[in-house]
């Protein structure tokens, strides 16, 4: 039988819905990459925003008329969130939410000597236990993600995401370790730790810099981490962290807003004056790294003057690079209820505005490596005549090629000549 899967939304998404092809291989399903060809399509959903729910109707609909036939598995934090929505969706077979996914390949079982709709969600409570899925692993990649946490407990007031992950949980020391120890011997020389609030890792007193020794100890040149809160980066933590060579110095930590009213309102757990701080301890320890963050603007209530505070502060940290997103007004959340809704039009111009702040920044950061040398982790070629990977700091480099060898998963040095448009150019 043939599976074909589709994601929206998030890397740790992503991470799962590879977990559960790994499940689905394991008992005799061929992966296809075409909807049409399948027996069973699983589509997982994300919920972030009202415009991610338009996006996931319209690619259910386009795979059920792409597959009249094929059992439709709809999983993920859509379902998850509003279960009472989704059971509308006539065109699924199976709802699946966050839980349960390691019992897929039992559900689609029962469901062909049975064939009936059928919903499977579960709420999520307080005691709920880290579900271990197996770890799917590219080889054509070089580097390897592993979801080590799960769930959040912030509830900023823009966010659905603490309803359709529960709350936060953590993969053991001892399931990492063993993971990491697989990983390794399948190839990959680097590993990025992922979760819905990654800094929030914890096993019997052990923190997230535990979790990168451990990774590091399973003999990982590189262990990166994937997107962070602020307040779990503490300076106890970022200093152990700093005295694991293999670390690679990127946090893409989220800021979210650079006005302290903004930050209030949105039930964010942290100051202007925190934040920067934070990052003031990051390049502390790790004086070349490069710091990365989310912003959000159009919060409701946002005024002209608080998106001047935001450009005046990211222009004082000095962000590496930008995710500028605008606010979307997601039902369920405190957010959507509150008054002074933003217009689209004003969300436009304060993100193209602060887009080209993040463009001129990340062009001074780029300037900022010319000169120095950095380890690359080389991946697939990107065009002729240069090998192209990523430095420890996530700043993409190429190399012109002189030889033609395949550096292809090889960890190099590289003098940094010059920098291109979003990338670095160098020489080793």
């Amino acid at each position: 039988m043939k599976a074909y899967f589709g994601t929206l939304g998030c890397k740790v998404n992503a991470i799962e819905t590879d977990s559960m092809a790994a499940l689905l291989q394991a008992h005799g399903y061929a992966r296809t990459d075409a909807p049409e060809q399948a027996d069973v399509i699983v589509l997982n959903s994300c919920t972030v925003t009202a415009s991610g729910d338009s996006r996931m109707l319209r690619m259910l609909r386009r795979l059920r008329t792409a597959a009249p036939h094929a059992v439709i598995v709809l999983t993920g934090c859509y379902v998850q969130a509003f279960p009472e929505d989704a059971a509308k969706l006539t065109d699924a077979d199976i709802l699946l939410g966050t839980k349960r996914r390691g019992a897929l390949p039992d559900i689609l079982e029962s469901h062909f000597l049975h064939p009936e709709r059928r919903s499977l969600i579960e709420p999520h409570g307080r005691g709920d236990a880290f579900e271990t899925l197996p770890q799917g692993a590219d080889a054509m990649h070089t580097r390897a993600f592993l979801k080590i946490q799960d769930g959040c407990d912030r509830f900023c007031t823009y966010c659905i995401i603490p309803y359709a992950r529960g709350r936060c949980r953590s993969r053991s020391a001892a399931g990492i370790r063993e993971e990491a120890a697989r990983l390794y011997a399948a190839g990959f020389r680097e590993i990025v730790l992922c979760g819905i609030n990654l800094a929030c890792w914890e096993d019997a007193g052990a923190d997230l810099a535990d979790a990168v020794r451990i990774c590091a100890d399973a003999g990982f040149p590189r262990v990166r981490l994937g997107s962070l809160e602020p307040d779990g980066l503490t300076e106890p933590v970022l200093t152990r962290l700093s005295r694991i060579p293999a670390l690679c110095p990127q946090f893409h930590i989220a800021v979210q807003s650079g006005c302290d009213r903004i930050l209030h309102a949105m039930h964010r757990h942290y100051t202007t004056a925190e934040f920067a701080q934070l990052v003031d301890t990051v390049r502390a320890h790790f004086p070349d790294a490069a710091v990365t963050t989310d912003i959000m603007v159009g919060f409701p209530g946002e005024t002209d003057a608080d998106h001047a505070e935001t450009m005046a502060f990211v222009r004082r940290v000095g962000f590496a690079q930008m995710h500028v997103f605008r606010y979307s007004r997601r039902p369920g959340t405190k957010a959507a209820e509150l008054p002074c809704q933003i217009p689209e039009a004003v969300k436009k111009a304060r993100a193209d505005e602060l887009s080209a702040l993040g463009a001129e920044l990340h062009a001074a950061f780029l300037r900022s490596c010319i000169g120095r040398d950095l380890t690359v982790l080389f991946e697939r070629e990107r065009g002729t005549g240069f090998h192209q990977g990523h430095a420890e700091n996530y700043i993409a480099v190429r190399v012109p090629d002189a030889g033609g060898a395949d550096w292809r998963g090889c960890i190099r040095t590289v003098r940094i000549t010059a920098a291109e448009g979003d990338h670095l150019i160098g020489e080793t």
